[in-house]
């Protein structure tokens, strides 16, 4: 198993509607995440600076890497660009966070 973490950045005043929108996640893409052996998915948000730190364990990096290739993903990403910092592709600005402890 591969556990994977970034941080994210939702837009100032939009906190609720970035947890709405993921309380109603596409089923097409929680589908894809789960193809791609994606499993205890999180995202959690600082309140304070507007950050969201994402953890989730995967089977395969190649395969997680081939989410974002699929048109779930990037539809999700153009209902996303709105409330978040984005790239010119529409995918949310990351970045990938380096284990320093892990407790089994």
């Amino acid at each position: 198993m591969i556990r994977k973490a970034f941080k994210l950045k939702v837009n100032p005043g939009q906190f609720e509607e970035y947890k709405k929108r993921h309380d109603n996640v596409f089923p097409e893409l929680v589908a894809v995440l789960k193809e791609a052996g994606a499993n205890n998915y999180s995202i959690f948000l600082d309140q304070e600076t507007g950050c969201l730190f994402g953890y989730v364990e995967l089977e395969s990096l190649e395969k997680w890497n081939c989410v974002s290739k699929t048109e779930a993903c990037q539809e999700w990403w153009r209902y996303m660009e709105d409330i978040m910092e984005t790239n010119p592709d529409s995918s949310p600005k990351s970045t990938e966070l380096t284990e320093m402890f892990y407790l089994a």
